[in-house]
């Protein structure tokens, strides 16, 4: 009963983490006003807004305009659902279960709104830092002093990256949010995970910038969202980032 609970309560917040998707990034109020269509700014109903169900009904159109609504709002909906019982089912009915709850909404919205705009935003960032570290002093799954080293300590090596990029090669290699976004990363994650995350990250990257200049014909400069690269790796070592790690390890 408390999965079904869980998952029909992750249903609701991933519509909400569209609203965040949508809005954040283009500096509009993410409470007010309620929902409405982006395209004929009509506002939606509370039973056009039901999650995937109105979506289906409405058969992924405006019930005004009737201009087609992005399959992302559905699918942001089915995955937030998916995250909030997989974090139930690993951890159980636990302290930790909200927190890693929080964690995956944040990869969400940030890894969306960086493949789409570029930009990774501070409320989101510094707003989970600030949770993060406050919450490290009661982390059951890392110690406090783990936390901080982690964050703080890779926050300054990407800081480091970001300059040498700007100032040795006139480019930007990484963004600024880049760093604000490993911090709470690595605050939540700890140093054995956060490697994991960022080497996954690294490695997918890699793998879409190779693809993208080999059949799409892009140069060097190709610029890549690699805040959506760190949400996924940080996903995936959250659940398995110890067994990856131990394999990893294995082969030596």
């Amino acid at each position: 009963m408390e999965e079904v609970f869980l998952i029909l309560f992750g249903l609701v917040i991933g519509s909400f983490l569209n609203v965040v998707i949508h809005r954040l990034p283009r500096g509009q109020n993410v409470v007010w006003p309620g929902s409405r269509c982006p395209s004929c700014e009509t506002p939606i109903r509370f039973y056009q807004n039901i999650p995937v169900f109105s979506y289906l009904a409405l058969r992924g159109r405006c019930a005004y305009c009737r201009t087609r609504i992005s399959i992302q709002y559905p699918l942001v909906e089915l995955l937030t659902a998916f995250t909030f019982w997989l974090a139930y089912r690993t951890y159980g009915p636990s302290l930790h279960t909200p927190f890693v709850i929080l964690f995956l909404c944040l990869l969400i919205a940030l890894a969306l709104i960086d493949l789409e705009h570029m930009i990774l935003p501070d409320s989101l960032t510094i707003g989970g830092a600030v949770v993060f570290l406050a919450y490290s002093f009661f982390q059951p799954e890392i110690s406090t002093l783990d936390a901080v080293l982690s964050g703080f300590v890779c926050s300054l090596v990407f800081t480091g990256l970001y300059f040498f990029y700007l100032k040795v090669r006139k480019i930007e290699g990484l963004g600024f949010g880049d760093v604000k976004m490993v911090l709470f990363l690595g605050l939540f994650l700890g140093h054995r995970k956060l490697i994991i995350a960022i080497f996954l990250a690294s490695i997918t990257g890699l793998l879409t910038g190779v693809y993208f200049i080999i059949f799409r014909h892009k140069n060097l400069k190709l610029a890549l969202p690699f805040g959506t690269f760190l949400s996924l790796g940080s996903c995936l070592s959250l659940f398995a980032g110890e067994k990856i790690l131990d394999f990893i390890q294995s082969l030596y």
